[in-house]
């Protein structure tokens, strides 16, 4: 038997403030420490200031732990006061709405959290209240889950997510929530693997014209990581050479005026700002760092349009092109962005690129904006 210390939330109404009790349990099965909201959720909260970006920087992180661990319950059978996900949705006042879950695995890859607050108090465009998030968890390396969930990250590799069955019952809840609550009442929340979904997802819905407050932690950007490259001299180099080659073969092939005008569906998404949340120390997600600080730099020299052109035509799309097969918009790819970029070093890869660094809202992070067209 194994002793784990959990803690009960209490609102104290005449404080506005959140009180906790910590209770002791045993169980019989061995837990990560990951699991358990005390050892690695963010308790110190008092009051949530919803205006406050980091503080729905760790409730957004939370809420995407809380899927992981519906999972994790779901493998280990822990049902009802056994249970370890509820409280990382409770003690910020969400309930659980809806369980997706995919249908070649049965496996749970997201859920929809409804906030207890009235919707009169939850308008996202004044408050920062969401009433509803849709979050989706990353990849699970637990034998129950990981063949299928490696599938949906070849998926990413080869940019076919979007004919998947999984995105694709996530698109079908995201058009249904925002048909029946209002884009501006949605956020969209995920980690790694599901970070990738809710930003296709996201992209999708503005380019019809849904605007949804979207938080992505550790979105792969999938391409060389040229980021990870220390010596700055170098990185721009390659980064410069890499957008003139790609702009040089489309003016030689003329793909640029042969192929549908891809830049303009890229142009729709400048309006849209999602927030990324990205570790230097992470190969899978760090090359967003450099994407946006050369796009700004390109501009700065007066080359916006060579780096347009680099930008809305991959190297697959210039070779699909000469075949004359169908083009793709590249998944990663995205004109504007709120990027947060966590300080320091982190010891490994597990750390680098996990959820739970996003969680503590006091942690060392820089913000920057982004906006192309």
């Amino acid at each position: 038997m194994f002793q784990c210390f959990l803690f009960l939330k209490k609102y104290n109404k005449r404080l506005k403030c959140v009180e906790f009790k910590t209770i002791t349990c045993w169980t019989g099965v061995m837990l990560a420490k990951e699991d358990i909201f005390n050892l690695s959720g963010p308790t110190h909260f008092k009051v949530v200031d919803w205006k406050n970006k980091d503080h729905r920087r760790s409730i957004a992180a939370s809420l995407v732990q809380g899927v992981y661990i519906l999972e994790q319950d779901r493998q280990q059978n822990r049902q009802g006061p056994q249970a370890f996900a509820p409280v990382w949705w409770d003690i910020f006042d969400f309930l659980l709405s809806e369980v997706l879950v995919d249908n070649v695995d049965n496996s749970v890859f997201g859920a929809i959290f409804e906030s207890k607050f009235p919707a009169s108090y939850c308008d996202g465009s004044k408050t920062k209240t969401p009433k509803y998030v849709i979050a989706f968890r990353g990849t699970i390396t637990e034998p129950g889950t990981l063949l299928r969930d490696l599938m949906l990250d070849l998926g990413c590799i080869l940019n076919k997510l979007q004919s998947d069955t999984r995105f694709e019952i996530a698109m079908k809840y995201v058009k249904e929530m925002v048909d029946f609550a209002g884009a501006e009442n949605i956020w969209l929340a995920g980690h790694s693997l599901g970070s990738a979904m809710a930003l296709l997802a996201g992209k999708n819905m503005i380019k019809v014209g849904y605007n949804l407050e979207t938080y992505l932690f550790n979105p792969p950007f999938l391409s060389i990581p040229i980021e990870r490259i220390k010596d700055p001299k170098v990185k721009d180099t390659l980064r410069i050479a890499n957008s003139i080659v790609k702009a040089s073969l489309v003016a030689a092939t003329k793909a640029y005026n042969s192929k549908p005008r891809e830049d303009d569906s890229f142009a729709m998404l400048s309006a849209w700002f999602p927030n990324l949340f990205v570790n230097p120390n992470d190969p899978i997600c760090a090359e967003y760092i450099g994407y946006f600080e050369h796009r700004k730099k390109m501009q700065e020299i007066g080359a916006e349009n060579v780096e347009r052109i680099a930008t809305t035509n991959s190297f697959r799309n210039l070779f699909k092109n000469a075949l004359g097969m169908d083009l793709e918009e590249a998944l990663h790819l995205i004109p504007s962005s709120h990027l947060t970029t966590i300080q320091g070093q982190s010891p490994n890869f597990r750390r680098a690129h996990g959820i739970q660094q996003w969680l503590n809202p006091d942690i060392q992070c820089q913000h920057k904006s982004y906006q192309f067209k």
